[in-house]
Parts: structure tokens; C-alpha cells; sequence
């Protein structure tokens, strides 16, 4: 038995989880035809058998017709979902874990024009900002369907196995029913008793425990504290709390602080990088010396470190570390190891969620096999044989190509121009807000160095530094440098600076600073914020109809945090045309896409953010004298299958590019290129 606070057993009711770590609810968007099908549950399998105690699933799953997906959610609302997750239920218990599925009706957190077009109900006239559908007030009947189906949806997920169920009580209807922000119901349900408003959830519980009996783990994950004036505070939080435990319904009490109705508020819940670690940790310690509950929590506990000292210090019962799985699955077993210092670390890029918000699916920025458990590995299995691999870039692709290459086994070479890894990663941890990016690189620097992997910095590779070592395979990761053509121009503008140069600190910032975003990612408003920051007037202009469309809703937070208080404007619909020198200053003409309009302005500065050009001259260079002059496979890449494309028989190498190298995308694109094509070489 180990000493460790986080792997010691706890009971919970009739139910021993075998260690204090959990993942908590979220939706990955995997499901198919609203069932969680052979991804949905490889995803969860794959953490199940590393060790996970617990896992929490859906997040949540929808109890009735007119709580329609707004992420692609589990529909519980429907009988055929039981056998699905039956399936997902034995595929955690074979590996030892303990799985439970968390329940809601979304209310107003939704919108009448998906599903089968039913208006959205809540016990609000009002819509909530982040999905902006106008709500029906709910009626008695509206009520009566609603705590039956909720019913209905327990007693499937009992029929498939299920541990437990976790109710949803945060921004979500029974939530908008109790919290005085989001009621303006009047009678049993509303005014301004708490026990009135508190009343559809004991309802609901009523029901639960009607229809399932009391051996059957029913919690709740709730918000103990509004964090907004008017809403709950902490004192009735708590009071709330106690309420719940005195019920006699209630197995557990999984703590959130927040609301999550808008952008800036989701982000305070669940924070990013460059925010505070744990934020709501104590608060949910408070909760559980109040209420003597088994008590769960979540937020932002990326580490082992603050994880282990949440148990230890009597915080909680189960520590949710949701994100920090996604990127890495095996934790526990790592722990169990011994290998903690071998972890991928979080980095709190909050790429995962911030897809599902925006009805992708969710991925992890710098982890590609997340979510592709059917096609990807997590472990690398060594290759039948050894190869010389000769990589050029030590960015994200690049580093990704060299551990995947040299945990296979192979002879891995890295040449890298600059000084030191990291391509525009580097660029990027220089913002104090994102340094944790670091970390993408700083993990795979030491599992190369694990795997004896040899660098050569300060080397601007040529052709016959590569065919000097008489390779076997050639990954061209050399990535790009910023484009600063403007749209359609054929010529950079020589009056221009890249957002890269004012990140970099290159270029100061002077004066009226016009930053001109046409890619809409991070490095436009990191030079916004440069600028801002340093005294100018600064304009973002775009020519799409939002700024920063690549920047999701919760990374945009800080941003706007940062910029809002600053003498700096957001024009959109208006493209660069042409920057001319007209004295001591720079004449723009400014268009748009939607008129023959035009007008002229003058700055000190333009700042253009227009992605990246590739620096493909090696990889030119070397197609020739490759096998495969440089082809790849897109039906054995996309399927998981070996590259066998030989297309000059006198070639005397394997030869591929990856990441920006090819064309201007993402870190998360970067690294699946590298995965799926390196996992079979």
C-alpha cells in the first residue's frame, strides 16, 4: 500500500473507488446520433485503465426533447441510449473504474432552432448572453414533464450500469430555477425564498429516488457561490449546502464558484493558463467542513502537486483533474510509477474546451491522441527495426517527430537553426500569460533526452548536412516565418512590421499603431496588448465580419481584460489595401469585401498578423533525391496505416514535411502531423 494521499481508497456509500482522482463531467462532443458510441467510450477506456478512480461522463447528458445538444451532447431522453452506455459503463468496470454520468436539462443554456425546434424553457423571460435564445417561462406542466423525465433518464442510466448519476446545477435550468439572478417565476417555484426556489431540484431528487431506489449514488454539482452581485453569495451557498446534505437524497457534493452565462464568467469557473491555479480549492474545503459531505472539486488542478495537497489537507474526498487527463491519460499509473516527472503537462491552453464551445470536438492542444484512442496511441510501440532519422525544426512538429521517432527506437538527428527548441512556441511564452505553452516544449526536450536523441542548434541545415548522415527517413519541420503580403498583393509591403517582430521585441511601438489581423489568432492581439500596453493608440482592424475568430470564447477573456481599459478600438469588416510612406508617417488605404469603399488613414505603425509563408527550400532541395519525392498517402495518414508511396525507386530516403512547413495552421495540427505519420516509421 502507498502512502500517497492521492492513491488511497475511499468509500462512497456502497462504493470503494480504489484511489482520490477522478475526471469530472465534460462533454468531448464525441458522441454519434446523440449516443456515446466506439469513440466515446475508447476515450474514456483509455483513462480507465491507467487508473482513473472515477470517471464522471457526459457533461451533461439531456433529459428531455426540448433540452436539445448545444456540443453534441448524450440525449438520455432516449431508450436506445441504454445499451450504449452499458457498453461505456463495462469498459471503465473492466479496468477497475468506477463510472457515473452527469445529468441536466439545459433550460435557457441552449436554443429553440436545433433538435426538433421546441422553444427553450427556464424559469426566465431573459436569455442567457452566451447562447442567446429567448426562453419560454416555464409552466406547471412544463415542470411536471421535467421532473419526470429526469426520472426517466436515472433509471437508463441504472439499466446500463451505472454507479451513479451527477445532477447539473450550474447555469443550467435547475440552477436558473434557485439562483435569484435567473427566476422570475412567482408561486411554489419562484419569489424570493431560497427553499421555494431550491424547490424543482428536492423535486427532482423526489423523483430520482421514487423511480431508483436509495442504493443508487445520486450527487450534486452545483454553484455554492455566485461570484455576482445579487446572485448567491457564500454564506447562502453554504446554507444551500447544508440543505443538500439535511435531505437525505444527496450522496455527494462536487463544488463549483461561478456563473458560466457569459464568456468572461465560464472562464473565472474554469480558468486558463496565465490565470491562478486552483482558485476555488479552499472554498470548496469550506463547503465540506460545513457540511461533513463526501465532497469532489474541479478547477484548474493541473498538477500532481496541488492535486495531492487538495486530500492531504482534508480540501476534498475526489480531486477532478479533467483537463490535465486530456493531455495526459496515464496519471495515475505514472504516479503509481513513480514517473511523475514524465507526466504531459496541462498547459491550460484550454484548446479542449474552447472547441466544444464552438461545436468542434474536443482535442488537446499538444496531446493528438486524445479523443483519436481508435487510430492514435499513447504509447509508442518500437519499430520492427532501426532507422536513421534525420529531422529538420525543433518546434512542436518537429520535437513531436523526433520523440515519436526515437521512442520507436530509431537514430534521431535534429538540426535546428536557432539557438534554442521551440520554433513560435518560444515566441508565444514570452507573453507572461502564456508561458505554461513552454511546457509543450519542455516535455518533449526531455523525452528526447530520455531516448538520446542528438541536437545540432545554431545550424541552418543544408542539403548535404541531411544526406551527410545517410538517413533513412527525413522530416522537414522547419515551419515558416510571418507573411507579410497583403491580401492578394503578390509583393510584402516594405512599410509593414510582422506581429511577430513586436512580440518579439524587435520593433518598439510607437505612436497610432494600426495592428491588421487577418488571421484572427493569438499573435494579432498579443501585439495588440504589446502596444496597448506600452502607451499607443491602437486600432485591431479585420477584414471578417468578428475579430480574433481563431481566439475561442474563454481564451479571449484575458484579452479583452487586458485591452478594455486601454485606448484601443476594434473595427472589423475593413481589409488593408495598400500602405504607403506620406511623410513621417504611414498612409493605409482601407477597404472592405462588401462595397467598392474606400478611405484613408494615417499611422505610426501597421502591424500585420497574416499567418506564415513556409520555409520549404530544403525540403524542395531534397524531393528529388527522396523515394516518395515528397508524397504522402492521405487515405493511410487519415486511416492509420504505414506510408508506402515510392515514387523515384532511386530515391535513398523516406521524405516529409509537417507543421507550418507545409502551410500556416496550429500547434494542435503541428503535432497530429507528426503523430500519425512518425507512429508507423
Amino acid at each position: 500500500m502507498s502512502n500517497d494521499p492521492l492513491l488511497q481508497p475511499y468509500r462512497l456509500k456502497h462504493l470503494t473507488l480504489r484511489n482520490r482522482i477522478m475526471t469530472t463531467a465534460h462533454e468531448p462532443a464525441y458522441p454519434e446520433d446523440g449516443m456515446p458510441k466506439a469513440r466515446y467510450v475508447a476515450y474514456h477506456a483509455e483513462r480507465a485503465k491507467a487508473g482513473v478512480a472515477l470517471a464522471m461522463t457526459a457533461g451533461s447528458a439531456a433529459v428531455s426533447r426540448d433540452s436539445p445538444p448545444v456540443f453534441n451532447n448524450i440525449l438520455a431522453w432516449r431508450d436506445e441510449v441504454v445499451p450504449h452506455i452499458r457498453a461505456l459503463t463495462d469498459a471503465c468496470h473492466d479496468h477497475g473504474c468506477a463510472v457515473m454520468i452527469q445529468l441536466t436539462h439545459l433550460g435557457r443554456r441552449t436554443g429553440w432552432n436545433k433538435g426538433d425546434w421546441l422553444p427553450s424553457v427556464s424559469s426566465s423571460r431573459h436569455r442567457e448572453p452566451a447562447h442567446r435564445a429567448f426562453p419560454k417561462l416555464a409552466e406547471d406542466w412544463d415542470i411536471e414533464r421535467i421532473i419526470s423525465d429526469f426520472a426517466d433518464a436515472t433509471e437508463r442510466m441504472q439499466a446500463g450500469g451505472m454507479d451513479g448519476v451527477e445532477l447539473q446545477v450550474y447555469g443550467h435550468l435547475l440552477d436558473q430555477f434557485w439562483s435569484p439572478l435567473t427566476n422570475d417565476l412567482d408561486g411554489p417555484y419562484g419569489g424570493e425564498s431560497l427553499t421555494s426556489r431550491m424547490q424543482l431540484l428536492m423535486d427532482v431528487l423526489h423523483g430520482i429516488r421514487a423511480r431508483v431506489g436509495d442504493g443508487f449514488i445520486v450527487g450534486v454539482r452545483y454553484t455554492a457561490d455566485e461570484a455576482a452581485k445579487g446572485g448567491i453569495n457564500a454564506t447562502e451557498g453554504l446554507e444551500i449546502s447544508r440543505k443538500l446534505a439535511e435531505c437525505g437524497m444527496v450522496d455527494f457534493l462536487n463544488v463549483v464558484r461561478g456563473r458560466i452565462h457569459t464568456d468572461p464568467a465560464m472562464t473565472d469557473v474554469i480558468p486558463v493558463q496565465g490565470m491562478k491555479s486552483a482558485p476555488h480549492l479552499d472554498f470548496a474545503g469550506a463547503v465540506k467542513q460545513a457540511t461533513g459531505m463526501p465532497t469532489f472539486h474541479a478547477a484548474r488542478i493541473p498538477d500532481v502537486a496541488t492535486a495531492r495537497h487538495a486530500v492531504a489537507a482534508g480540501l476534498l474526498d475526489m480531486v477532478g483533474m479533467t483537463r490535465a487527463h486530456m493531455a495526459d491519460p496515464h496519471i495515475v499509473q505514472k504516479i503509481r510509477d513513480g514517473r511523475e516527472d514524465d507526466i504531459r503537462p496541462c498547459v491550460g491552453a484550454t484548446y479542449c474546451l474552447d472547441r466544444i464551445y464552438q461545436a468542434g470536438e474536443a482535442l488537446c492542444i499538444h496531446n493528438a491522441a486524445t479523443g483519436r484512442e481508435l487510430t492514435m496511441p499513447h504509447d509508442i510501440m518500437p519499430a520492427p527495426a532501426r532507422k536513421k532519422v534525420v529531422v529538420v525544426g525543433a518546434g512542436p512538429a518537429g520535437l513531436e517527430a523526433a520523440r515519436v521517432a526515437a521512442a520507436r527506437g530509431h537514430d534521431v538527428v535534429v538540426f535546428e537553426a536557432q539557438p534554442d527548441p521551440g520554433g513560435q512556441i518560444r515566441l508565444t511564452a514570452q507573453h507572461p500569460r502564456r508561458r505554461e505553452m513552454a511546457g509543450i516544449i519542455d516535455w518533449r526536450m526531455a523525452q528526447c533526452a530520455a531516448h538520446d536523441v542528438v541536437f545540432h542548434f545554431n545550424t541552418f541545415a543544408e542539403e548535404q548536412d541531411v544526406t551527410a548522415l545517410a538517413p533513412d527517413v527525413v522530416i522537414i519541420a522547419t515551419g515558416g516565418l510571418p507573411n507579410l503580403e497583403l491580401f492578394e498583393a503578390g509583393t510584402e509591403n516594405p512599410h509593414v512590421i510582422s506581429a511577430w517582430d513586436m512580440i518579439a521585441g524587435d520593433v518598439k511601438p510607437a505612436g497610432r499603431v494600426l495592428v491588421y489581423d487577418e488571421s484572427g489568432d493569438h499573435p494579432g492581439l498579443m501585439a495588440a496588448e504589446i502596444a496597448a500596453g506600452a502607451g499607443a493608440r491602437v486600432e485591431v482592424m479585420t477584414p471578417d465580419r468578428t475579430f480574433a475568430p481563431d481566439i475561442m470564447g474563454m481564451n479571449l477573456v484575458p484579452y479583452m481584460r487586458a485591452l478594455q481599459d486601454k485606448d484601443v478600438t476594434f473595427t472589423v469588416t475593413r481589409r488593408l489595401l495598400d500602405v504607403v510612406r506620406d511623410g513621417n508617417r504611414l498612409r493605409a488605404t482601407i477597404g472592405t469585401d462588401y462595397s467598392d469603399f474606400t478611405t484613408h488613414q494615417h499611422y505610426d505603425q501597421v502591424v500585420v498578423n497574416y499567418g506564415t509563408m513556409p520555409l520549404d527550400d530544403l525540403y524542395f532541395a531534397l524531393k528529388p533525391l527522396s523515394s516518395n519525392a515528397g508524397a504522402v498517402d492521405h487515405d493511410a495518414l487519415v486511416s492509420g496505416q504505414p506510408q508506402t508511396i515510392s515514387r523515384n525507386p532511386d530515391g535513398a530516403f523516406q521524405l516529409f514535411r509537417i507543421g507550418d512547413a507545409v502551410s500556416a495552421r496550429n500547434t494542435h495540427a503541428a503535432i497530429y502531423d507528426a503523430l500519425r505519420l512518425m507512429k508507423d516509421i
